[in-house]
């Protein structure tokens, strides 16, 4: 997945914009805003995009009331569906972050035009689907031109990836690694994300076609042996608690770093559980989830639960206060195991919005591997995006090693 190439860049340095934010007056998009406006160091060319020029000069104002600055932010209009508008998009920066989902629906022209012109991507894909699209599609001509293709940055899956970067580094070098990571969190979702989930659940045949036109595409491992299982369910003494295996985007992205850097070791293997302290309400959540997925087959049925919450809403600021998440890690090789932890607050929409921003600063301004194409946050970005996110006070500790 992605190879170490010389950078042409195609004049990058040149180019009007460090940072293009698209779908800023969506939910997460406009916490991205708020974000960038706060933390984007002094001479930062960002610039905010999206359809509506209304939605996006109504942002501007709200953001300069707070921070004079942001008077300045040019507005740059561009419809997902319109490949003309996005290509011009993505040749006018160096960095393009994207919130617009879902991206199996909207990302398509994006990501390609990011291919086309060079340009580094960023997105909070939590879809398989649109990730093995990007893959085939993608990938080799972003190699080419220098593109680095980095999806699910934010809780979809930069928690996950990070903190098994994290762990590994724990463990000894050269020897078969297994880690396991165990999700908590009282987090809400919003309109948008129920979006994505419900059409990713609705796209089964899909996925699979894509998954396996990747499987055709991807380069084999020689010497080594990459595994990302689902697991079963199963009381976990480490824990405390009931894991239940989670199928979402993490392993698969987890997999794909271990891939990629030979520090996972020879044999490595990682699964991702929901981590529940209460048996019925594990079961209830299997049930209900079981049941969501069914019903989002019938398109409907789909259409009645998207209408549930429309996109653009979400959980207020005094919600987003209370909400937490953490994700534990048990990762044991070379006659060591380790226990360790990423932890923050709200994970889907203000640690999302920091997480994304950050990797979007970290492709802009950092010096990072020389490595293009679909990449993971981990063989991208690595050590310094660790580094940031720890700045911004997400944390990644040890626990305790035995």
């Amino acid at each position: 997945m992605g190879e170490e190439v010389g950078r042409s860049g195609q004049g990058r340095g040149h180019r009007s914009h460090d940072i293009v934010l698209f779908g800023a007056t969506g939910f997460v998009g406009s916490l991205t805003a708020e974000y960038l406006a706060r933390h984007a160091p002094a001479g930062c060319r960002w610039a905010l995009a999206g359809r509506d020029p209304g939605k996006l000069e109504r942002l501007r104002e709200r953001l300069a009331a707070q921070y004079p600055g942001c008077a300045d932010v040019p507005l740059l209009r561009a419809d997902a569906a319109d490949p003309a508008a996005v290509r011009e998009l993505a040749a006018s920066t160096r960095v393009l972050a994207t919130t617009v989902g879902p991206y199996v629906l909207y990302g398509k022209e994006l990501v390609a035009a990011c291919a086309e012109e060079g340009t580094d991507y960023v997105d909070l894909t939590g879809e398989p689907e649109f990730v093995d699209r990007t893959y085939v599609e993608h990938d080799a001509r972003a190699r080419e031109t220098g593109a680095r293709l980095v999806h699910a940055c934010g809780f979809d899956c930069i928690p996950a990836d990070l903190g098994t970067y994290f762990t590994v580094q724990q463990l000894p070098e050269d020897a078969a690694l297994r880690v396991d990571g165990f999700v908590r969190s009282n987090a809400f979702f919003s309109g948008g994300t129920l979006a994505s989930a419900l059409t990713a659940m609705g796209r089964g045949p899909q996925a699979l076609a894509a998954a396996r036109a990747r499987r055709l595409h991807e380069p084999r491992l020689p010497g080594r042996r990459v595994r990302g299982p689902l697991g079963a369910p199963r009381y976990s003494r480490e824990t405390g608690t009931w894991a239940m295996p989670l199928p979402s985007l993490d392993p698969q992205i987890v997999s794909r770093s271990a891939a990629a850097l030979e520090r996972y070791g020879p044999d490595f293997r990682y699964r991702h559980y929901a981590s529940v302290k209460h048996l019925p309400v594990a079961v209830g959540a299997t049930v209900a989830v079981g049941a969501t997925a069914a019903l989002a087959q019938l398109p409907p049925a789909r259409r009645w639960l998207m209408g549930r919450w429309e996109p653009g809403q979400g959980p207020d600021a005094e919600r987003r206060a209370r909400s937490w998440f953490t994700l534990r890690f048990v990762g044991e090789g070379g006659g060591r195991r380790v226990f360790t932890e990423v932890s923050g607050g709200d994970p889907g929409y203000g640690e999302t919005a920091k997480m994304l921003a950050e990797s979007a600063l970290c492709l802009a301004y950092d010096a990072l591997p020389q490595r293009a194409g679909q990449l993971t946050t981990a063989v991208a970005m690595g050590d310094a995006l660790l580094e940031r996110l720890q700045k911004t006070g997400i944390r990644f500790r040890v626990a305790s090693v035995h």
